[in-house]
């Protein structure tokens, strides 16, 4: 028992919120691999129900210095990131969901507005326009990249130099044929860390 409790002070749990196709899993799996990257023990996957496009899906990260010897899924999470905030009077997406953790939310809405859906959660509530940052940055909505920087962002899991050239890594890998795709998805990252710090 003294075993799996240290891990689970070495382990931070994520669990994403989101609808089929806006990119919750792959922004979850990632958040996986870069930390991976970095040296980091991980897990990183999505609950599956209808993968429908449209319906609610949840995805999950672990992030450990320690080798991760648990499976289940994340009923406690540490943070949470609602993709869609349409899903806020759908479901209770701060069930289990720590006080001294955070809750990122991609709306458009005044954080108090926003507020008044989560049930008392005590804890920091972060909100984000990936909407705004994905159209400057890539001229089409994409959440996934805006949501994956602001929970770097709000997690603390890695730096913020790690995590930008890690990712560039990543893109540049991705899509070698398509250069701007890249530039874009930099972009929409950088405008994400500055969105989050002047908030």
């Amino acid at each position: 028992m003294q075993k799996e409790e240290k891990q689970m002070k070495d382990t931070i749990e994520i669990r994403w919120h989101g609808r089929g196709g806006q990119g919750a899993k792959t922004a979850a799996l990632l958040l996986a691999d870069v930390a991976f990257k970095t040296g980091k023990y991980v897990q990183g996957f999505p609950e599956y129900g209808p993968e429908r496009m449209g319906a609610p899906i949840t995805a999950y990260n672990r992030i450990s210095t320690s080798p991760i010897t648990i499976h289940s899924n994340i009923y406690y999470p540490d943070f949470v990131a609602v993709v869609d905030d349409s899903l806020l009077e759908a479901i209770d997406v701060t069930h289990g969901l720590k006080s001294e953790g955070a809750i990122v939310i991609n709306t458009q809405l005044p954080k108090e507005e926003v507020v008044k859906h989560l049930r008392g959660y005590e804890g920091k509530v972060v909100t984000l326009d990936a909407r705004k940052i994905s159209v400057e940055a890539l001229g089409k909505y994409y959440p996934n990249s805006p949501m994956l920087a602001a929970m770097v962002a709000v997690s603390g899991v890695m730096e913020k130099e790690t995590f930008l050239k890690e990712m560039k890594a990543s893109f540049e890998h991705k899509f070698a044929k398509k250069p701007e795709v890249i530039e874009g998805n930099m972009k929409a990252l950088e405008l994400t860390f500055e969105a989050i710090q002047t908030d």
